[in-house]
C-alpha cells in the first residue's frame, strides 16, 4: 500500500505543479517563450519526486513508465496494474487540487478560456498541428523518455545522477514537443485536467491514453533486446 500511495501522490504533484505552471502561474499565455518554464515545471517536478519516492515505488508516475518495465520485463502484471490504477487516480486528485486553487481567485476563473493545462491537437490548439502529427509526436515523445528511463536505470552507471537526467529529458522533450500537443507521454497526466475540463479534452483522450501506451510498451521491447545483444 505504501508503494500505491507513493504513485498516487508523486503522480498528483507532477499534475498540480507542471499544470499549475499554466493554470496559477499563467506561463501558458506567454508561449513561445513561457514553454521554457512551462517545460522546466514538468521536468523539476518529476526530478523531485525521483528523489522523494523513488526509494518507495520505483517513482514511475506514469502508465507508460509502468508498461515499460513491464514489457522490459522487470515488473511482474499484478504489481503494474496496481500502479497504473493508483497513477490514474493521483493524476485527477492533482487536477482537482489545481481547480480548488484557481477557482478561488478573486477576479474568477475562465476554466473554459483558460483551462487547466490539458492537452490537445486541432487547429485551435497552440501550433494548429493534425491527429496524426500529435499521434506520432505523443509516440516518439513517450519511446525517448520512457527509453531513457530504462537506460539510465539498468546497473550502476548513473547512480544518484539518474533523477537528474530523467528529469532533463522530460525538459528537453517539452521544449520540442510542447508546441503539438502539450506534451503528454503520461496517461494519468492527461486524464487529470481532462476530468476537470471536460468536452473537447475528454474526447481527445483516446490518444492520449493509446499512443503514449504504445511508446511506453516499444521502449520496454527494444530495452530488452538491447540488454539480451
Amino acid at each position: 500500500m505504501s508503494k500505491l500511495f507513493a504513485e498516487a501522490f508523486g503522480t498528483a504533484m507532477l499534475v498540480l505543479l507542471g499544470c499549475g505552471s499554466v493554470a496559477i502561474a499563467g506561463y501558458g499565455a506567454g508561449f513561445p517563450i513561457g514553454m521554457l518554464p512551462v517545460a522546466l515545471a514538468f521536468g523539476l517536478s518529476v526530478m523531485a519526486m525521483i528523489y522523494t519516492i523513488g526509494p518507495i515505488s520505483g517513482c514511475h508516475i506514469n502508465p507508460a513508465v509502468t508498461l515499460g518495465l513491464l514489457a522490459a520485463g522487470r515488473l511482474p502484471v499484478s504489481q503494474a496494474i496496481g500502479y497504473i490504477v493508483a497513477q490514474f487516480i493521483g493524476g485527477a486528485i492533482g487536477a482537482f487540487i489545481l481547480y480548488a486553487i484557481v477557482s478561488g481567485k478573486l477576479a474568477g476563473y475562465d476554466l473554459a478560456t483558460s483551462g487547466l493545462g490539458q492537452n490537445g491537437w486541432g487547429a485551435d490548439y497552440l501550433g494548429g498541428y493534425g491527429t496524426a502529427a500529435a499521434f506520432l509526436v505523443e509516440v516518439i515523445a513517450t519511446f525517448i523518455f520512457v527509453f531513457a528511463i530504462l537506460r539510465v536505470t539498468s546497473g550502476d552507471h548513473f547512480g544518484a545522477i539518474a533523477g537528474l537526467v530523467v528529469g532533463l529529458t522530460l525538459v528537453l522533450i517539452h521544449i520540442v514537443f510542447i508546441n503539438v500537443t502539450g506534451v503528454s507521454v503520461n496517461p494519468a497526466r492527461s486524464l487529470g485536467p481532462a476530468l476537470v475540463v471536460g468536452g473537447k479534452a475528454l474526447g481527445q483522450m483516446w490518444l492520449f491514453i493509446l499512443a503514449p501506451a504504445i511508446g511506453g510498451v516499444l521502449a520496454g521491447l527494444v530495452n530488452r533486446a538491447a540488454d539480451r545483444a
